[in-house]
């Protein structure tokens, strides 16, 4: 089955069907495929270094820069990630990944949107989604970074580009990698295919690890012409 008839499979049900919770299978809540008490029970990132999202112990200050963000600041100015990489978000993440699980995606970008409001974030003029390298296009049939952009470019009435930034070579896997190992893996893999002309852009992925990728991602649409890149995510990791 195509990555079109099943968006559009996904789309017809989510009409047609009363929202069920994918977790448990109790009714969904707000027009959400997912109950009450699962929703309250997502790791949520509550208190995290706000340039890059990483999660802080309870003792350190609100809104008081990681240790790594104070010696050396990535080029994102701020990171919005509500949530943390374990449990049910993992399990989500995961599954919209590696199971072509699109309703999780579409339930991922709802949930990003709704946390987007209640945190009164500033509003970027344009959402663009970290690229995937075609051959990984081909192989999964779909951007996962892309599709949680649409949804919450209609939720947030923010404009989605999924085509400027592209991925210029094909990497080795980031799992498993130690950070600079990382940065290395990433360097030049990105390029744009246009001057930007947003001047406050979000970048967006679904999951964050050490920020080596954003970090290069975000360099080159610096570069490009934006004046401002901040981070969103769905899950950081501890």
């Amino acid at each position: 089955m195509n990555f079109m008839f099943r968006q559009i499979l996904d789309q017809a049900a989510a009409v047609l069907v009363p929202p069920t919770c994918v977790l448990c299978g109790a009714p969904g809540k707000a027009g959400l495929d997912l109950c009450a008490a699962c929703r309250d029970e997502l790791p949520r990132n509550r208190h995290a270094c706000p340039r890059c999202a990483l999660p802080l112990p309870p003792a350190v200050a609100a809104n008081a820069w990681c240790g790594a963000c104070l010696q050396r600041p990535p080029p994102y100015t701020d990171a919005f990630v509500p949530y943390l990489y374990r449990d049910r978000i993992r399990a989500l993440i995961t599954g919209a990944k590696f199971s072509g699980r699109l309703n999780f995606l579409r339930l991922l970008g709802l949930c990003l949107a709704d946390s987007a409001r209640e945190a009164g974030i500033t509003r970027p003029d344009l959402i663009l989604p970290v690229p995937l390298h075609p051959h990984r296009m081909r192989t999964r049939g779909y951007n996962q970074a892309l599709e949680i952009a649409r949804v919450l470019g209609k939720e947030l009435v923010i404009a989605v580009d999924g085509d400027t930034c592209v991925r210029l070579r094909a990497i080795t896997p980031q799992e498993g990698l130690e950070k600079e190992a990382r940065k290395r893996n990433v360097h030049g893999a990105f390029g744009v295919t246009a001057p930007l002309k947003a001047g406050h852009v979000a970048l967006l992925d679904d999951v964050v690890t050490t920020g080596s990728t954003a970090a290069e991602v975000a360099n080159t649409l610096l570069q490009a012409g934006a004046r401002r890149v901040d981070l969103w995510a769905v899950a950081r990791t501890p």
